[in-house]
């Protein structure tokens, strides 16, 4: 198997070429490409692919790819089908590489709506129980409590628009410009491997492993269930540095999830993890504490902004957008030059030619045969600014009625913007690999909650046009990594874009009814439940900063705010520069971003990827090889498993079925006092 992130040889000799190897195989035609059989295939696993990536959302927010999941599932469950048939005889078509890729297509964009869609970040920072949480802003023309009708509504009034407004530039974008894309470019290798022989006997043995890792996972979860009767009970809430270590959140708390996560996530973001939760956890909030009385009323609930919850929310909050503010500046000045320069060649008008000038005689066999495929179905431009026009204008009608804060000018406005945006956020993608739809979207929060105003829902007002803005930039730039995904395999970019709007029409549907189950069966947006949905007090925050301004910052919290938006700003300077100068000081600067994650939720999921991070050292000094190769499959199983058990533990929450044992951890003292009390 090639490995993932290997970038795409743009002039490999015929040695080494990957289309040769498939040069005696007809492409299909694109009705053929997308086929009944992929699409049930994605329906499936994009509901289960939902569940896992629903709760990766309300527990730390921090979401992997499962790119590597969708591709293995999809191979190993159409070849199965195949093979089935092909012993009754009744198979009429054979699995191909290019219907690998529709069924991958759309499972991440069904999947990819359960993050997008915000059920973690900007929907539940609408609800009552997170505005009472902070004690402004929670009248009700800031709040609205989600409802199922309402977020299918939403998600299919305004999921759709981003596909259509980048459809014009994917010429230019992947053969013109030979744009990157490295998640892209990585999966299409994946599938590629799959479907030569040697790549279809590896694929089978990460699927058996990827199973035989979701069985114990998913036994495990299960199993953990039994002790957890009530809020603080089971291995959860194992003390086990000492519970003084464990009122500070410093515990293992036996996740297989983020122990999975952990083994896919690079070194440096694990490790940055655990920096941050120890900045915070172990040093600043008991120091701020310490100040209770002085800097802050001692008498405020712990939930209050203007108390040490303030302090937590409003530094992270910095943070993050001193994080997002560098790299939209990054990226935005790197397209630009990178453009620039492209422009300044004497085949700057290549963008603009007609689409047979880009495929030439000057290309290697790959290029040529990829570029042919790719300009030979059509998406008429025609076709994409009606799709534009016709699902703006019915946002600019729905909208309003779902969200009466937001006015069709106000539609209007964030749809002139958009294209622009979608673009931005598609180009720095296909270059750095980063997706910034939701710094888009704190962008959008801000803009339209100041522009409202606190008294006319500007906090409620600057959520909903977050989700407005988020799903644009953030499905456009899905596509592309995805239309690069299938030049690489040949598919066609019309069953590509096809299968992306099905995937996300899909996506729609699953999301919100996988999030109502979560929200119906489990207490969302708590600090004590399983599901503390961290990142909707993050937005919520957002949203009344915009509106308020600097007056809603307890006393001091706007230094500590500057300082660590500064920190944020020096670290992603300095780990630039170190990457641009190639100092080998690079790979041990701290990311900004994963340091500031914690600072709200604790360090306890911190503790789990690392966990998983030293396994993935042990496993490859052992055998680097096999880690390489195997390491993504036991992963995946992990974080599976775990996260499907959500379904039927959601089902028995709904059942009123409770788990029969509390497992409890007390002090000395306090166990002294249950004894006496129980025999007393």
């Amino acid at each position: 198997m090639i490995a993932a992130g290997e970038g795409e040889r743009e002039h490999g000799d015929d040695e080494q070429s990957v289309e040769r190897m498939f040069e005696c195989q007809e492409v299909p035609p694109w009705t053929q490409q997308l086929t009944l059989r992929s699409l049930v295939v994605s329906a499936i696993l994009g509901f289960f692919l939902s569940f896992i990536v629903m709760k990766l959302n309300l527990t730390a927010g921090i979401i992997p790819s499962l790119n590597v999941s969708a591709g293995l599932l999809g191979f190993f469950m159409v070849k199965t089908w195949t093979k089935l048939l092909d012993k009754t005889g009744l198979l009429n078509q054979p699995f191909t590489r290019q219907e690998n890729t529709v069924i991958q297509t759309c499972v991440v964009a069904c999947s990819g709506i359960a993050f997008s869609g915000g059920f973690g970040s900007y929907i539940l920072g609408m609800s009552k129980k997170v505005a009472d949480q902070f004690g402004e802003a929670d009248n009700g023309v800031n709040m609205k409590e989600p409802s199922l009708g309402w977020l299918i509504c939403f998600l299919l009034v305004v999921s759709f628009v981003g596909l259509f407004s980048v459809v014009p530039l994917r010429k230019i974008m992947i053969i013109a410009y030979k744009l990157t894309y490295p998640s892209g470019t990585a999966t299409a290798h994946l599938i590629n491997s799959f479907h030569t022989p040697q790549g279809a006997l590896l694929a089978r043995k990460q699927v058996s492993l990827l199973f035989k890792t979701f069985g114990a996972s998913f036994i495990w979860a299960m199993f953990q269930w039994f002790y957890t009767a009530s809020d603080g009970c089971g291995f959860v809430s194992f003390p086990t540095f000492g519970l003084q270590a464990y009122e500070n959140r410093f515990y293992f708390d036996f996740s297989a999830t983020y122990v999975g996560v952990g083994m896919i996530c690079p070194y440096i973001i694990n490790i940055s993890l655990f920096i941050g939760s120890i900045i915070s956890w172990g040093i600043l909030w008991p120091y701020i504490r310490g100040k209770q009385g002085v800097w802050f009323d001692a008498s405020l609930p712990e939930s209050s902004l203007h108390g040490l919850n303030g302090y937590k929310v409003f530094i992270s909050i910095a943070m993050i957008l001193g994080d997002g503010l560098f790299h939209f500046l990054l990226v935005f000045f790197r397209s630009s030059y990178d453009m620039y320069n492209k422009r300044q060649r004497k085949d700057t008008t290549i963008p603009f030619a007609d689409a047979t000038a880009l495929v030439g005689p000057c290309l290697s066999f790959d290029d040529r045969r990829r570029s042919n495929v790719f300009v030979k179905d059509q998406i008429p431009t025609a076709v994409a600014i009606a799709g534009y026009v016709l699902f703006a204008v019915i946002s600019v009608i729905a909208v309003p009625f779902i969200f009466p804060q937001l006015k069709f000018y106000h539609i209007i406005v964030a749809y002139f913007i958009a294209p622009v945006l979608a673009f931005c956020n598609s180009y720095g993608c296909g270059l750095t690999d980063w997706s910034l739809a939701s710094s888009y979207g704190k962008l959008a929060i801000f803009i339209f909650g100041a522009w409202i105003g606190m008294d006319h829902g500007g906090v409620l007002a600057g959520l909903a046009s977050c989700g407005v803005m988020m799903s644009i930039v953030s499905t456009a730039s899905d596509l592309m990594q995805d239309l690069k995904t299938g030049y690489l395999t040949l598919s066609s970019p019309r069953s590509m874009f096809v299968s992306q709007v099905i995937g996300t029409a899909m996506g729609c549907v699953i999301a919100p009814s996988v999030f109502w189950i979560f929200y119906s069966a489990f207490d969302l947006g708590s600090e004590t439940s399983g599901y503390p949905a961290p990142y909707a007090k993050v937005y919520r925050g957002i949203a009344i900063l915009g509106v308020e301004g600097l007056s809603a910052l307890p006393k001091y919290c706007l230094n500590f705010c500057a300082v660590f938006f500064f920190l944020s700003f020096a670290i992603n300077g300095l780990k630039e520069a170190a990457k641009y100068k190639n100092w080998k000081i690079y790979s041990y600067i701290p990311s900004a971003m994963g340091m500031a994650i914690p600072f709200y939720l604790g360090s306890y999921f911190t503790i789990d990827m690392c966990v998983g991070s030293l396994i993935l050292y042990l496993w490859e000094r052992a055998d680097k090889r096999h880690a390489t190769v195997f390491a993504p499959a036991v992963a995946s199983g992990l974080i599976c498993g775990d996260g499907i058990w959500s379904l039927p533990a959601s089902l028995l929450s709904l059942a009123k079925v409770q788990p029969p044992i509390c497992m409890k951890f007390l002090s000395r003292a306090d166990n002294d006092k249950v004894d006496a009390f129980l025999s007393g």
